[in-house]
């Protein structure tokens, strides 16, 4: 595995703790991070952050972190060593919140496909 790859798995799971920690308890709203990109030099790390809630609590878990990104950056390098600390900027994931529209989409259509659908065809015993 790649070294970077490495980094970008324990940051995350890291990340993941210290959200939980400091971010949750004032958030409402499922708050995952969902992925983190550092750069090669190691210097700047972009986390990817789910939030299953409506627009306003993205909004609000956004405001948060952003807001709290260099007391989340110390607690997370306390547990990481690594020779530089990355600066974080995070990015909201909708890929998650997509893929569920499109997954109601799919359950409203199955819905409301009739059931004569079936009405043509002819059964076993004729």
């Amino acid at each position: 595995m790649e070294r970077i790859t490495r980094v970008n798995e324990l940051l995350k799971r890291e990340l993941s703790m210290v959200v939980e920690r400091k971010i949750s308890p004032d958030a409402t709203g499922l708050i995952t991070v969902t992925e983190v990109q550092t750069s090669n030099d190691l210097r700047h790390a972009k986390a990817f952050i789910s939030v299953y809630g409506s627009d306003e609590q993205k909004a609000n878990v956004m405001r948060l972190l952003v807001g709290r990104r260099k007391d989340l950056q110390i607690d997370m390098m306390k547990h990481v060593k690594l020779k530089f600390t990355p600066v974080l900027e995070f990015k909201l994931d909708e890929r998650y919140g997509k893929a569920d529209k499109v997954l109601r989409l799919l359950d409203e259509l199955d819905d409301t496909s009739t059931p004569d659908d079936s009405a043509g065809e002819a059964t076993p015993d004729e």
